[in-house]
């Protein structure tokens, strides 16, 4: 199958990259271009378009010939909250590219559109697990324009797919943002491995069932956690010591517990546990794992120094 993959070099990107390769699809990606996604283009052998999915004419182009697009591109908090106004055009005005030149091919491709489990607002009153049917809310730029971009797609005369993803984290150590402390941490949230995202995203192009529906993807009951839980055990990953509960908000966030069960029975992609999730990123770091667990301190410490809430010792 040729398709189109856009976003490919990113966190859920460069995990369904592989897998497409893998299953002997040919592969076009749409990128813009920077040393690192060059590199990783070299490395799968794979087809590239450079250019931003907001111009149409690049768009175009990448979509001429192709079967299927799995359109992930998108600009997502923190970025998506500072930069408001490229966010949208990234997220709505991309996504309106991909669609008019989706409907503008001869042979019109099916589309997998990426969406969040954030658009369904804040609904920690409420008993989980979250529904796809549930109410959606926006709540901040990004899930405003998710939101549009579902309305957009399910409208469009296309073959179509909505996955509704669950937290992603990135299976590697990232730089603290202030974002990370307004999250209160009673809030629940529900990870997913970037590896069965990719293979939900694979195995979409060979399940008839999922074309025309709208679907959570997450990882499941053993991902299901509290946000303290989620963010104190990544941190161990890292050799860093709990965070004191001073520093955060109290607010309510929009993140819930999902119900899974259909897209894993349609899919059958939820091959890791949260455990795992901790697993690869302790790994991740090798030999440097020693060196931040004797420099803890100091690395909370700094950590620390980014909650807007938070002005006691360490």
């Amino acid at each position: 199958m040729r398709i189109l993959l856009t976003g490919a070099f990113g966190n859920v990107g460069s995990h369904t990259l592989p897998d497409l390769i893998r299953r002997g699809h040919r592969v076009r990606c749409l990128s813009r271009l920077s040393t690192d996604h060059r590199a990783a283009a070299r490395r799968h052998g794979v087809e590239v378009v450079w250019g931003d999915i907001t111009d149409p004419g690049v768009v175009a182009r990448a979509t001429e010939g192709v079967d299927a697009v799995i359109h992930l591109a998108a600009m997502i908090p923190p970025p998506a909250d500072e930069q408001p106004e490229r966010a949208r055009a990234v997220n709505v005005d991309g996504t309106a590219n991909v669609i008019a030149a989706c409907e503008a091919q001869p042979s019109r491709p099916r589309l997998l559109f990426t969406s969040t489990f954030d658009v369904h607002g804040h609904t920690l009153d409420r008993p989980p697990p979250r529904h796809v049917d549930d109410p959606l809310v926006a709540t901040n730029p990004y899930t405003e324009h998710k939101i549009e971009g579902e309305r957009m797609v399910r409208e469009s005369g296309l073959d179509w797919c909505v996955f509704r993803l669950a937290d992603v984290p990135v299976l590697g150590v990232r730089d603290p943002h202030p974002i990370m402390f307004e999250i209160g941490l009673d809030n629940r949230i529900e990870s997913l491995h970037a590896d069965d995202a990719g293979l939900a995203i694979a195995n979409a192009l060979e399940v008839p069932d999922v074309w025309g529906r709208v679907l959570f993807i997450g990882g499941g009951p053993s991902c299901q956690l509290t946000y303290r839980e989620y963010l104190t055990r990544l941190l161990a990953a890292m050799g860093v010591d709990p965070l004191p509960e001073e520093a955060f908000s109290t607010a309510v966030y929009a993140t819930d517990w999902l119900d899974t069960e259909e897209s894993e029975a349609l899919l059958h992609y939820q091959r890791h546990t949260f455990d795992d999730i901790a697993e690869a990123i302790a790994k991740s770091l090798g030999w440097k794992r020693r060196l931040v667990a004797v420099a803890s301190p100091l690395a909370r410490s700094t950590i620390l120094r980014l909650s807007p809430y938070y002005g006691g010792s360490t």
